[in-house]
């Protein structure tokens, strides 16, 4: 039969099942293929906080949803043109995302009276003409994967778990997919269950022989390679993306890494990833608690290596006391907090922006610490890196603030050269450094007496002779570190520990104002970089100036933002947060500006910002 190939700019695909049915691993085998093919490209994974929720029913779906296209793109998309649904759960609760005229592929096995009861169907969708604005395929995945495994000698429930496999040979046949990729994935994966291997490849090649062979599929598409910069790319998520900037920010700086952490949601791939690294010097601790995970980071920082812990908001709570300490031994430490809803437990797979005040404040006393936000999955390698760069210039402990949505999401990254990467070489203290004494002897250690220019204090390995210290949370009196409860020697200390936060030197901000006539600028941070980016480009073709700029640095804030806010006529923060970034730049700047917000655990869609951003430009225009 021949087959028409259409030509398309960009698609976007959901594939949505039962939590356990295989949807994430579906989804990530269709995003490898189509990196590999070269095209750009944002993913969204969404699936529920259970290790295995409930079939059948709405709160049990995962899903994972992936934008691709043959230009620049920013977002994983507001809505799918395609949908694959597993079982009628899947269909109902993505069915509202769809717009009219999108194309649904849906397995019809599941279509029982009581299974459509089970989520509120009274009636068979697929018949009593709910799904009249789509195009409907109506098939039985699962019949069909169990007539391809046949003579595979599986138990007709193990054959049916290779449905998902099934699904994604017909979608690699109907957008033109490399399978070669795929093939091999499945012979490693499955390399010690040879029969479990050939029933999945054996389903993947059954649903692209489907697709090319039925009359139901008389349309395929090809979506061409986008064009990138020269170099080697690969698809990364933001969790793999930091693991690896932290291994190459400690190789830059010449220290072993040592990750103390516990295991959270959406946090734990980066304890995972870092555990396969022993030989990058790489040491991982699985604590037994939050607590003793920080502790152990910060006594591996005391001792001269990189300390990293990584955690989520409820973890962060439960790691302050740590941090504060840190802040008074002031030695470099890596935080890493993956944001996720909440508060307490909250949303543990969704995503949010809620954790910025906590960072800046969530200490007792007076406990500054630097917060960088990565934007995008593939930008969590350069941050991690420039959170190395500050912790160990000026021996601090630094907040690193990815979230959900970045942490799962992946991207076509360009691999960086090593050499490439800025010197972290750090100089330990060798010698003592007081002043002499008047007959030429050597003075004493002082570990509190502080480099001019950037206010750090030196940082002693235990055990180098002649540089013993104490080290505790007490105050220290300056230069010689001793405890003190000297009024004006705290005020100092006090004083100078937040000055050394002011004086860190950060690049300035980068507007995006390509006419310069623009008088609304939308300022944002973390990963409302992409659809902010994609509401510019909006509010651009439909014929608004406007200007865009993205703050990597939250504390301190780079040193032009204040000439920068006070260039516009109004200043729009989005955030997936009541306005916390805002509410800082109110206090910093008295600038007031708008603030839009959201906290559905969610990212901003596109389409929905780009219409606030067109409500706050055509009131400027009045």
């Amino acid at each position: 039969m021949s087959t028409e190939v259409k030509q398309l700019d960009r698609v976007v695909i959901r594939i949505a099942g039962d939590s356990g049915d295989g949807m994430q691993l579906t989804g990530d085998r269709f995003t490898q293929e189509t990196a590999n093919f070269g095209n750009d490209l944002s993913t969204q994974p969404n699936f529920p906080a259970e290790i295995r929720a409930p079939a059948g029913t709405l709160a049990g779906v995962s899903s994972f949803q992936l934008h691709f296209a043959d230009h620049d793109i920013l977002t994983p998309g507001d809505r799918p043109d395609v949908l694959v649904a597993m079982n009628p759960a899947a269909l109902k609760a993505n069915l509202g995302d769809l717009p009219k005229g999108a194309t649904i592929i849906v397995d019809t096995r599941d279509f029982t009276e009581r299974a459509l009861a089970r989520i509120g169907w009274s009636s068979n969708p697929i018949t009593d003409g709910t799904l009249e604005n789509f195009t409907v395929h109506a098939l039985d995945l699962t019949q069909l994967t169990l007539d391809a495994l046949a003579d595979s000698g599986l138990s007709r429930k193990d054959a049916g778990r290779s449905k998902n496999m099934y699904a994604l040979g017909l979608l690699s046949w109907m957008y033109s997919r490399p399978t070669e990729g795929t093939l091999a994935f499945l012979r490693e994966k499955f390399a010690k269950k040879p029969e479990i291997a050939e029933a999945n490849i054996t389903a993947f090649k059954a649903g692209w022989n489907y697709g090319e062979t039925t009359e139901a599929f008389g349309v395929s598409y090809e979506v061409k390679p986008a064009p990138l910069p020269a170099g080697e790319y690969r698809n990364i998520a933001g969790n793999l993306a930091l693991a690896y900037g932290l291994i190459a920010g400690a190789r830059r700086a010449r220290l072993p890494l040592y990750l103390g952490a516990y295991p959270i949601t959406p946090a734990s791939d980066i304890l995972h990833e870092l555990s396969k690294h022993k030989r990058f010097g790489v040491t991982t601790f699985q604590a037994e608690d939050e607590i003793a995970g920080i502790g152990a980071a910060l006594g591996a920082a005391f001792g001269g290596a990189l300390g990293v812990t990584t955690s989520s908001g409820p973890g962060i709570a439960l790691k302050a006391e740590t941090i504060g300490l840190a802040v008074s031994l002031e030695l470099p430490l890596v935080i890493v907090d993956v944001q996720r809803g909440g508060p307490s437990t909250g949303l543990p797979t969704k995503t949010e922006q809620s954790d910025l005040l906590q960072a800046m404040y969530g200490r007792n006393g007076e406990a500054p610490v630097p917060i960088i936000a990565p934007q995008s999955p593939g930008d969590c390698f350069a941050a991690a890196v420039e959170a190395i760069r500050i912790a160990t210039v000026y021996r601090t402990p630094v907040f690193l603030l990815s979230d959900g949505y970045i942490a799962n999401g992946s991207e076509p990254w360009q691999v960086p050269q090593f050499s490439a990467l800025p010197d972290l070489t750090v100089d330990f203290a060798t010698e003592p450094n007081g002043d002499p004494g008047p007959d030429g002897t050597p003075g004493e250690f002082l570990p509190y007496r502080r480099d001019p220019a950037t206010l750090a204090r030196p940082w002693a390995v235990p055990g180098t002779p002649g540089l013993e210290h104490r080290i505790g949370g007490i105050e220290k009196a300056d230069e010689t570190g001793n405890i003190s409860y000297d009024p004006d020697n705290h005020d100092f200390m006090v004083r100078t520990r937040q000055a050394k936060i002011d004086g860190i030197v950060v690049p300035d901000l980068a507007v995006d104002d390509p006419s310069g006539a623009a008088r609304v600028l939308v300022l944002g941070w973390g990963s409302t970089y992409g659809p902010i980016g994609a509401a510019v480009r909006r509010a651009r073709r439909a014929g608004y100036t406007i200007a865009q700029a993205h703050l990597r640095h939250l504390n301190p804030f780079p040193a032009n933002l204040g000439e920068v806010l006070n260039r516009y006529d109004k200043v729009v923060i989005p955030e997936m947060n009541l306005g916390q970034l805002a509410q800082l730049i109110r206090a910093r700047y008295l600038t007031d500006v708008i603030s839009l917000t959201q906290v559905r655990g969610m990212p901003f869609r596109a389409a929905d910002l780009a219409e606030m951003l067109q409500g706050v430009l055509s009131s400027n225009a009045d």
